[in-house]
């Protein structure tokens, strides 16, 4: 297909536009301020019409909430979900080859962003009206259903632009600091609403046993700074290749490091949003009857909530969601402890319906974790190798861009193919290896109930530690302005 045809619809599709100098640190920092200052006001204002009791404080979509920087119930109910899935699905389709566009050749690049954009806008609306006509959000008695997914719809529509808006005129994409704003909101909110009420009831009930009970209530918290650490600490992990000067010989070059989390954070985010993103639209199937109904039921089966929403509680969709310390923690003694938690997951189980009928096979819960490990572990591998080959970051592109600015490994001759086949001692082996690692720290941090989620975690560690990376670059830049030719425009 020629998408090129695309091109006069996507004139019509509006666009922020770039600045017309550039910009400052201090500017950007501006920019940045305003931007989130606008995500958080969507954040903060329930739709008109929902039931405003129905979402506070329900952890059923705790997951939904930090993977898509979300809120269920206020103008940022769909958050970010379209602008992820619309570049998972666009990369798919490019990386099989049913589209083929050459992201270095600027019009192609533009065209790509034009439909990625257009997209998120499409599934933003579509998601908006299935988050509203499935019951996931309760309206208030009489009030138009219609008028709700608009106002949902018109919220993920702005975080579109707002995105855009953050990567042409912030400090770095919006994403990126939307989830990290939404980590930092359920970290502050989950310690204030749920860890310190625990806490009290705890001292209250446990008698000589409250100190103990009151320490055990932060355990999540405690696990939250551990894992951060942990994440700040791998992240500076690298190896490191010495290079040269191929012109110049004896003069040395500098090094080439690989960061072991090669990829970032990026397949445990795509992995994630890839299985919540399923648990979203098979809400629409959540009722379905007659022939259909056990093989529906066998990617995933809804029971209806406390609030009357459908809560996602069996499936194999249900197997590939992260286990959550609440409400699992709380469903024994009403206080949120580790003796209640693995209590159970040593008793509770899920059911995983046959396509083909009979009764359901009933799964423990510790069975779950170490399905949902194993599922997260193998998407992340997938998607860490897929996104080096879609980012030009395989050996192969790598070794050529050495190859352009003039750089060669000392003791290897001079040959595109003589470093890729360096580099393929490596950066294959340091992909599976991080995407495996990332995998087993977000398992880690669903397990001990750390809040904000391991994904969330991870991805505010490097959001932090990016940011901090490109804040540094800046002001490098603006205090010596001659390698800002040298590095070449923003």
């Amino acid at each position: 297909m020629g998408l090129e045809k695309l091109d006069p619809l996507l004139s019509l599709v509006p666009g922020i536009k770039k600045p017309a100098k550039a910009l400052s640190f201090r500017e950007k920092l501006k920019w940045t301020a305003i931007i989130l200052g606008v995500y958080f006001t969507l954040f903060s204002t329930p739709a008109l019409g929902v039931n405003v009791n129905s979402f506070l404080n329900n952890t059923s979509f705790a997951i939904i909430n930090i993977i898509f920087a979300a809120r269920i119930g206020t103008l940022m109910t769909v958050g970010i979900g379209p602008i992820v899935l619309s570049s998972i699905i666009l990369q798919l389709l490019n990386g099989a080859g049913i589209i083929t566009m050459d992201l270095n050749d600027p019009a192609q690049k533009g065209r790509f962003q034009g439909i990625q954009k257009l997209a998120a806008i499409v599934i933003a609306i579509v998601e908006a009206f299935i988050y509203t006509y499935t019951g996931s959000i309760t309206a208030l008695a009489g009030f138009p259903l219609i008028i709700i997914a608009i106002q949902l719809a018109l919220g993920a529509i702005i975080v579109v632009y707002l995105d855009e808006a953050m990567v042409k005129w912030g400090i770095t994409s919006g994403i990126n600091l939307f989830i990290a704003g939404g980590v930092a909101f359920a970290i502050v909110g989950g310690t204030a609403n749920i860890l310190v009420p625990e806490a009290i009831s705890a001292i209250a009930g446990h008698g000589s046993g409250a100190l103990a009970g009151a320490i055990e209530a932060f355990g999540p918290l405690v696990f939250t700074i551990l894992i951060l650490i942990i994440s700040l600490y791998v992240l500076d992990m690298k190896v490191e290749l010495p290079l040269s000067f191929s012109q110049f010989r004896g003069v040395g070059g500098g090094r080439l490091p690989i960061a072991f989390l090669y990829v970032s954070v990026l397949p445990v985010v795509l992995a994630t949003a890839l299985t919540v993103s399923l648990g979203i639209w098979l809400r629409v199937a959540a009722n379905v009857t007659g022939p259909a109904a056990p093989l529906v039921h066998f990617f995933a089966f809804y029971t209806t909530g406390t609030t009357g929403t459908p809560v996602l509680s069996g499936g194999l969709v249900y197997l590939m969601q992260p286990l959550g310390f609440y409400p699992y923690a709380t469903q024994y003694g009403g206080v949120g402890s580790y003796s209640n938690y693995f209590q159970v997951l040593s008793t509770q189980t899920s059911e995983l319906f046959m396509p083909w009928g009979g009764k359901p096979l009933l799964i423990p819960e510790w069975e779950h974790f170490i399905i949902y490990t194993i599922i997260l572990i193998v998407l992340c591998i997938i998607f860490g190798r897929f996104w080096v080959e879609m980012t030009g970051q395989s050996p192969k592109n790598v070794a050529s861009q050495l190859q352009d600015v003039g750089f060669q490994i000392p003791g290897f001759r001079r040959d595109p193919r003589i470093t890729e086949s360096v580099l393929n001692k490596y950066l294959p082996t340091i992909t599976v290896l991080g995407s495996i690692f990332v995998a087993l720290l977000a398992a880690a941090a669903s397990i001990t109930g750390a809040i904000g989620n391991g994904m969330g975690i991870l991805l505010t560690a490097g959001i932090m530690y990016a940011v901090y990376q490109q804040m540094e670059n800046e002001n490098m830049i603006e205090g010596y302005p001659a390698l800002n030719r040298f590095l070449g425009p923003k």
